[in-house]
């Protein structure tokens, strides 16, 4: 099963695909990009960091399955992540799924919506972005809320919605709706 989770900065995605690796042993995809890498972060775990050069030598290579910009810089999936047999999972940007789907029709997606936006927010306040990253990280959080909750269109494009309260029960939501998925 390949399963895409979705959601606004904040909402744990994160915390959701490594809780779905270490109790479902699915495997992440790792997203490549073009971006900087933040404070933390470590270079071949959940992203690949790649210059531009690096990135088409790839396509060149026919090894990308899929490719978008996001925030001004590029973002990939492999062709050997995508279309396997084993079961993985990554985070996935709302406004490329209709594109994805296109792409790898056995996608399963799983949207992760918060009751607030007060604690998707804080936690992007957390990451200690530049200001002006920031700013526009939660601008972005709130037009992507504002989108899921008022377009029923595409609330219709997720298979399963979740709302995340940040509980031991949204955990425990979140596993079964995944195991109910890979019967």
């Amino acid at each position: 099963m390949l399963l895409g989770i979705a959601g606004v900065t904040g909402v744990g995605k994160s915390y959701y695909k490594d809780k779905i690796v270490n109790e479902l042993n699915f495997n992440k995809v790792k997203i490549i990009t073009t971006r900087e890498m933040r404070t933390g972060e470590k270079n071949n775990e959940d992203k690949i960091f790649v210059t531009k050069d690096e990135l088409q030598n790839l396509k060149d290579e026919e090894k990308i399955a899929y490719e978008f910009e996001y925030l001004g810089n590029i973002y990939a999936y492999k062709n050997e992540d995508f279309f396997t047999d084993k079961n993985m999972v990554f985070e996935l940007h709302y406004t490329e799924l209709a594109n994805i789907k296109k792409v790898c029709k056995n996608l399963k997606t799983l949207y992760l919506l918060p009751e607030s936006l007060e604690i998707p927010i804080q936690k992007t306040k957390e990451r200690h972005l530049k200001p002006e990253v920031e700013k526009d990280r939660i601008a972005e959080i709130k037009d992507h809320y504002n989108k899921i909750c008022t377009d029923e269109n595409l609330r219709k494009m997720f298979d399963k919605i979740i709302y995340n309260r940040y509980t031991k029960e949204t955990d425990d939501e979140v596993i079964n709706a995944i195991k109910n998925e890979m019967k």
